[in-house]
């Protein structure tokens, strides 16, 4: 794959990866996304229904 190039150490075992972000923008921002909603696996959750009323009475929402 073009634009795609491996880092190895010295036993010949790949340990990081350039990725030229003109041709593979969206690749990145896949591993990207990723990687942020793996960091936030453990985080305590909201209910839709408690953030869409936080927003309603902060006035950032209309009323359905």
């Amino acid at each position: 794959m073009t634009g795609i190039q491996y880092v190895t150490d010295e036993r010949g075992r790949k340990v990081a990866v350039q990725i030229d972000l003109r041709k593979h923008r969206e690749l990145w921002e896949d591993i990207e996304d990723v990687l942020v909603s793996r960091s936030r696996r453990h985080e305590k959750r909201i209910p839709l229904e408690k953030v869409k009323a936080g927003l309603i009475k902060s006035g950032k929402l209309a009323r359905e």
